[in-house]
């Protein structure tokens, strides 16, 4: 290799460098003047590095075969700072690809507003309130819902998070603990940002946000009203009640209103799989669930694979990362084979997600089977899909298939498709999606398929928890390329 050629990727290397950092200002200007939230392929840049951002970029070339440039995602931030857009979400990397299958000589910025034209000129001088958020419970689930509300919250306009509720610990700096656990996370990384504890009023404060934490025993005992907390959506992040009768004990406080549990609901309460019956919920829906990390793991793909091939019957098999609800080392448990060590076993074990799949399709009741084991590893799953399809298909075609629902369809945001051969499960650590099908792993032979869905079934999972609290409040945003 000469000189010349080493020069010359170097210097590629450093314009790309200089052209994203001019990229990162431009992105929090949209954001937090517009509330407009840009992403490259679903990949989030809001409050990302530029290494972040490049990443994002090349990640493109798995999903259309050719690499995206900085330049041109550049040169779209530029256009869309001029347009005054309104509150809405918006992929330019999609909108820079789309754009360059165009007639060469169409003009960007006309293209643009043409694409956006329902947001164009529509920024409103006024700022509303927003919705008031409340964390009922900060284990696994609840602190990752308290970093992504506090991510999105210098937009303003959306979810408010005003206070988490938890029992009083035994240690003497209690505060200081709950505030340790959200900046530090042995799975998830550091919080991005800073944390200050205000011992004295009891409160958390996360990039500005003030969080109020709240000492009870059960849910009777709070008064969200003497917090200045109105009309709140309750988030019940601790599974102690999961029937109308236990979770509407959250409605008698004073400044609640709503009810999200994160866990699958017992009874006629309605179990939410954002994306595929998210249109059920309506304004009368005081209590919701968010049912289970697998069941929105699988159930978009499935409702994908109904769409077009149809599902006779099939059996799902999880291989689940180990939980709190398992033990350390072996010791008294009440459930089966929970009780030997988590970290130097697999365990076989029980899931519903099979038939909970069925609340939110239910053409599919009555015609999956499932089961689980229980691996030592803290975080990322995977579903195994073993499924008798109505009409016969190949490889290539069920893979080409859920490429393009993974970018275009209405399950764009559940869906991820990867096709490698080298990945494993951390490296789905993050992973905002509920299923990231491993096209590498795809089997097809005429009506029968397996496929292997990943997932990160805390933080995927969370992401679709904040997803149906943003229909609940009404603040969700209208999304751009469409389809």
């Amino acid at each position: 290799m000469t000189s010349e050629t080493t020069k010359k990727t170097r210097n590629e290397w450093i314009e790309r460098e200089a052209l994203t950092e001019a990229m990162i200002p431009m992105v929090g200007r949209l954001y937090r003047e517009n509330h407009v939230v840009t992403s490259v392929y679903g990949r989030p840049l809001i409050n990302r590095t530029v290494i972040d951002i490049i990443k994002s970029h090349r990640f493109v070339r798995q999903m259309e075969g050719s690499e995206l440039e900085v330049e041109d995602t550049h040169a779209v931030l530029e256009q869309l700072l001029t347009l005054n857009l309104d509150n809405c979400r918006v992929d330019i990397g999609k909108l820079a690809m789309n754009f360059s299958r165009q007639n060469k000589m169409a003009d960007l910025g006309e293209y643009l507003k043409e694409e956006l034209k329902d947001v164009v000129g529509g920024r409103s001088a006024q700022r509303g309130e927003g919705q008031d958020v409340v964390l009922y419970g900060f284990g696994r689930i609840g602190r990752l819902m308290a970093r992504l509300l506090i991510e999105r919250a210098g937009g303003g306009e959306g979810l408010n998070l005003r206070a988490i509720v938890v029992r009083k610990g035994g240690a003497a700096n209690d505060l200081q603990k709950r505030a340790s656990l959200l900046r530090r996370d042995s799975v998830h990384g550091s919080f991005k940002g800073t944390l200050t504890v205000d011992e004295e009023n009891n409160c958390i404060i996360a990039n500005g946000v003030r969080i109020q934490v709240i000492y009870a025993s059960s849910p009777e005992k709070v008064d969200y009203t003497s917090y200045g907390i109105k009309n709140a959506i309750v988030v019940d992040n601790t599974g102690m009640w999961r029937d109308e009768e236990g979770l509407s004990q959250h409605l008698k406080c004073p400044g609640a209103a709503r009810v999200l549990l994160t866990a699958p609901g017992k009874g006629d309460i309605k179990n939410i799989v954002y994306g595929v019956n998210s249109a059920d919920v309506s304004t009368d829906d005081r209590i919701l669930s968010a049912a289970s990390c697998t069941t929105n793991a699988i159930t978009p793909i499935l409702k994908a694979l109904i769409d077009k091939f149809g599902v006779e019957n099939g059996h799902v098999e999880t291989v689940h990362a180990y939980t709190n609800d398992q033990n350390l080392i072996d010791n008294y448990h009440k459930g089966n084979r929970r009780g030997r060590s988590a970290a130097l076993n697999m365990v076989i074990t029980e899931t519903g997600a099979a038939k909970a799949v069925a609340k939110a399709l239910p053409e599919l009741k009555g015609k999956l089977t499932g089961n689980a084991i229980r691996v030592p590893t803290p975080n990322v799953s995977m579903a195994i899909l073993n499924l008798n399809l109505k009409t016969e298909t190949d490889v290539e075609s069920l893979n080409d298939y859920l490429r393009w629902c993974s970018l275009h369809s209405d399950l764009q945001k559940q869906i991820d498709f990867i096709k490698s051969p080298e990945v494993v499960s951390s490296d789905y650590v993050g992973s905002r999606y509920t299923g990231i099908v491993d096209g590498e792993a795809t089997i097809v032979d005429g009506k029968r398929a397996v496929l292997y869905v990943w997932y990160d079934n805390e933080f995927g999972y969370s992401c679709q928890v904040n997803r149906i609290l943003h229909d609940m409040a009404g603040v969700s945003s209208r999304v751009y390329p469409r389809g």
